[in-house]
């Protein structure tokens, strides 16, 4: 069974993919997320709905992509195996496809001691790769992980994240394979500062022919400042920021870092758009949506085509 998704018809076409992000609120309030799908429409093929981030409650993912449809954009539903055993899972994701949900990313989560709750109790009943091939199994096979039949199949495309910049950096591109191989129709990957590392593993993914069976979208965020680009460079694992970036930002007066972040952001937007295999980007400007459409306008990307 082919997925409805709008993400699909775009990456199908042969189109250079814009996703976007959106973290939900510490609370109830809906205007939170229309406030921010005002600067992501018509900028974005598709926005990511976080799924409680960083160990933090926030509004569910599944409510923040309603609003989204309510706004006129098509949401990514975020889900965690952090947080839900495989009835509840199964349960959402049907909940979420009669709703109108038509993607969704599947991701291990952090883990509850970097988040407001230290003390929550993981549950991890199955791992991102278990989920990828659950959400296919109901997709396709249009059964339960039980074996059980399911009625009407929630079609969704499927995506899963990827990390070029973990070590050991050799394994990196066989954990994209297995990803390919449970199920991902689509990658969306850790923000990428260190081109060459990520012209690497892609040259690695074209080799293994991955690029013939997934569409990957590159992540991109933009820095705010000097002392977000150290802090990420330092404090966030998993993240690769070359000493250049960090040389540029500190050539600049404070109140301009966030400008010249603007422009490392558009140039690699433009850089990434010639590398063979990538087939659009992720762009997270979390907390930081208002400069999204200056953003893909200065990349080149407007107007977003329609399918």
């Amino acid at each position: 069974m082919k997925s409805e998704s709008k993400l699909e018809k775009i990456l199908n076409a042969g189109h250079f993919a814009v996703t976007g992000e959106c973290g939900p609120p510490r609370g109830a309030d809906p205007e939170a997320i229309r406030k921010k799908a005002k600067y992501l429409k018509g900028m974005v093929d598709m926005v990511n709905v976080t799924d409680n981030q960083t160990a933090v409650v926030r509004m569910s993912s599944w409510a923040g992509c309603l609003i989204l449809i309510q706004e006129g954009l098509e949401p990514n539903y975020q889900m965690v195996c952090r947080d839900r055993n495989r009835l509840a899972m199964q349960s959402d994701i049907l909940g979420a496809y009669s709703l109108g949900i038509k993607n969704i990313l599947c991701l291990s989560g952090d883990h509850q001691r970097f988040g407001d709750h230290p003390g929550a109790k993981n549950v991890y009943d199955i791992d991102s790769m278990n989920l990828i091939n659950m959400v296919k199994t109901m997709r396709d096979e249009g059964r339960f992980l039980s074996g059980a039949e399911i009625t009407v199949p929630p079609k969704m495309f499927i995506g899963a994240a990827a990390n070029p910049f973990g070590d050991p950096f050799e394994f990196r591109v066989h954990r994209l394979a297995k990803k390919v191989a449970a199920g991902a129709d689509f990658i969306q990957t850790q923000c990428i500062y260190n081109m060459d590392k990520f012209k690497k593993w892609m040259a690695q993914a074209r080799d293994m022919g991955l690029t013939e069976k997934v569409y990957i979208l590159a992540g991109v965020t933009p820095m705010k400042s000097l002392g977000m680009a150290r802090y990420m460079k330092n404090m966030v694992p998993g993240m690769d920021v070359p000493d250049e970036i960090i040389k540029r930002l500190r050539g600049v007066d404070k109140k301009r870092q966030a400008d010249e972040g603007i422009r490392i952001c558009v140039e690699q937007i433009q850089e990434l758009r010639e590398i063979d295999g990538v087939a659009g980007i992720h762009l997270m400007a979390i907390e930081w949506e208002q400069r999204v459409p200056e953003i893909v306008e200065s990349a080149g990307l407007l107007p977003r085509p329609e399918v």
